[in-house]
């Protein structure tokens, strides 16, 4: 029997899309006059299943873990900040959860890998292991270990399935996780660590140069370097060496989500390397993915390219905790509504020579 995460997703409703193009076409703009606005809505639309997409129930989902690769000193700070802001999350004082308060979107805290002893209250645990092992030495994750943290992914999907969500936010927390982001995007693209590593959470030149060094190292060590000659390592296999509980737990979070015919917004440079993982994983899901923004840190664009993405927004940003993917959210409710609510040429009783007129002047401006 086929592994869960192998299963195909549907493919968004082109009839749905057929339609939402067309409704674009005959309202009272130039065509393509509002850009990716126009393209998101009728991704939605497909997605949704209706002409007239919208965002009523948004849910945002936060996978927190800790990485032992902080051990080799890539990180600005200890690990002991991961758990640190999982009780921010929860006590409201983060990003994310101001951006969720203010979006009306629910926020839901998991810990899949913490090195925390103890629950969190209002965080669900679902983890078998405290932390992943320093990849720079040895596997970051057991077989069970990803197993378990791709499924964990899966049963918060459906857990906020059951809220009635009609679109996912997915984000992660976890010091050291930019490190296991970079290690994952360069081993599925076959780059040098060095083009895509990034600050992270600030680390200085110095801190930059080591990073870039011990990225290198462990990809040698676990034979995941470019190599012409060789077909690019498998996903999971790139995952369980150098990946961690929370980016796994993303990226079965990604695939769930697109067996259940769910949108999900895609945040920066973490999430997005997850998202490689799992369309890598399972190409199906890749549809139901809508990329929010391109992130400061380095290397981002480069897994954009890789995914053929085209994100709404380049601002900076380079928090994580889907924080980008929520800044996104108002904008994409504005392109719902843009679609919905416009008039029409015949309901505006513009006719088809002005119409004609403003398209050739749009054209020529």
């Amino acid at each position: 029997m086929a592994d869960w995460f192998t299963l195909a997703a549907p493919l968004p409703d082109q009839e749905a899309a057929a339609a939402a193009r067309a409704r674009q076409a005959i309202l009272t703009k130039p065509t393509g006059s509002l850009g990716q606005l126009e393209e998101v809505a009728i991704q939605l639309a497909a997605c949704q299943k209706t002409e007239t997409p919208q965002i009523n129930t948004p849910h945002i989902l936060i996978f927190a873990a800790d990485h032992g690769i902080v051990a080799e000193g890539v990180s600005l700070f200890p690990q002991e900040v991961t758990g640190q802001m999982m009780a921010n999350f929860v006590a409201g004082g983060a990003a994310i959860s101001v951006l969720a308060r203010e979006s009306g979107a629910h926020l839901s805290i998991i810990d899949v890998g913490s090195i925390l002893e103890e629950p969190l209250d209002r965080v669900v645990t679902d983890k078998v292991t405290r932390g992943s092992a320093n990849f720079r030495r040895q596997d970051a994750l057991s077989a069970t270990d990803l197993s378990h943290a791709l499924a964990a992914g899966q049963r918060a999907v459906e857990r906020a399935l059951t809220a009635k969500t009609d679109l996912l936010i997915l984000g992660e927390m976890g010091i050291g996780n930019t490190s296991a982001a970079t290690a994952i995007a360069a081993a599925l693209t076959q780059t040098a660590p060095a083009q895509i590593t990034g600050a992270g959470t600030g680390i200085n030149p110095a801190g930059l140069s080591h990073k870039r060094q011990v990225l290198e190292e462990s990809l040698v060590f676990h034979g995941l370097t470019a190599d012409p000659q060789k077909a690019p390592p498998e996903p999971l296999e790139v995952l369980r060496k150098v990946g961690g509980h929370d980016l796994a737990a993303v990226t079965g979070a990604y695939i769930a989500a697109a067996q259940n015919q769910m949108p999900v917004l895609v945040d920066g440079f973490i999430c997005t390397a997850a998202a490689l993982a799992a369309v890598r994983l399972n190409p199906s899901c890749r549809p139901w993915m809508i990329f929010t923004h391109q992130s400061a840190e380095q290397g981002h664009g480069h897994i954009l390219g890789e995914l053929e993405a085209r994100p709404l927004l380049n601002i900076g940003l380079r928090l994580g905790e889907g924080s980008g993917a929520a800044v996104a959210l108002p904008l994409i409710r504005l392109a719902c509504s843009l679609h919905n609510k416009m008039a029409t040429f015949e309901d505006a009783g513009v006719s088809d020579k002005t119409r004609a007129s403003k398209e050739q002047s749009n054209d020529t401006a």
